[in-house]
């Protein structure tokens, strides 16, 4: 089983590169429009330490601005799961801000804050911030009432009641938050990026496509690709460490 879930990814992927590959040679597609594999190798082969040094910068932005939205949209859906008035009066505002469009907002964010990491690090946190604070608070009502009731008759105070017991069962909903919003959050820092071209993979993707070399700029989306897909699967290797009994309990 534990083969099986390193080979059938592989497998995949090698499809994919390979159906790619077949598809740019047999329509004889230019590397300006659709690059071939080997043409992308060798874009990251001609300067490795450039491409790593920009992904580099886009993985700490992206970290440094996820950090901040699990943390404030933990407590945030606790606070809101903890009083109906100020869910009442917050999530509207909550609805709102979310539904404003990114990408309008990073150069703004660029004005604001100047140019440098601040703006990548907050547009990163505006647009993974939301997933956090409503997967968390969906886990956090979702106690059964069987539960909470079980916890009144042992007199348990309502903050006791809170931290040993509905948030461990919550925990599973708010792993789910958080590998959408870890997703979201590269994509926020690729944005901010592309807003602001001094670092990042963002960057590169903007002046190599300038400068018409579209390899590179498939060098860097590859490399945007591969982080996604790391840190997702490292969300989920902490979920199996801090609740391996979920699994158990999901049908």
């Amino acid at each position: 089983m534990r083969a099986g879930r390193v080979v059938a990814p592989l497998a995949a992927t090698v499809l994919a590169v390979a159906f790619w590959w077949g598809a740019t040679a047999a329509w004889n597609i230019k590397p300006f429009f659709v690059p071939a594999p080997p043409d992308i190798v060798a874009a990251f082969r001609r300067d490795p330490g450039y491409l790593l040094s920009e992904l580099g910068s886009t993985m700490a932005s992206t970290a440094a601005g996820f950090a901040l939205a699990a943390v404030g949209g933990v407590l945030l859906a606790v606070v809101l799961t903890t009083s109906r008035t100020v869910e009442r009066a917050i999530l509207p505002l909550l609805i709102a801000v979310n539904a404003i469009p990114k990408v309008a907002v990073a150069p703004l964010l660029v004005v604001w804050l100047g140019f440098g990491r601040e703006p990548k690090i907050v547009l990163v946190v505006l647009i993974s911030f939301f997933p956090i604070v409503l997967a968390s608070a969906a886990g956090l009502t979702s106690t059964p009432i069987e539960l909470t009731e079980l916890a009144r008759s042992m007199d348990a105070s309502f903050w006791q009641s809170y931290l040993r017991l509905r948030l461990p069962w919550a925990l599973p909903q708010i792993f789910v938050g958080l590998k959408v919003a870890v997703s979201l959050a590269v994509i926020g820092a690729v944005v901010a990026e592309i807003s602001n071209p001094d670092t990042g993979l963002g960057a590169v993707v903007v002046l190599s496509s300038t400068s018409a070399d579209t390899p590179l700029a498939f060098a860097a989306i590859i490399l945007l690709a591969a982080l996604s897909v790391s840190l997702f699967y490292a969300i989920s290797a902490v979920e199996r460490l801090v609740i391996p009994w979920a699994r158990e309990i999901a049908g």
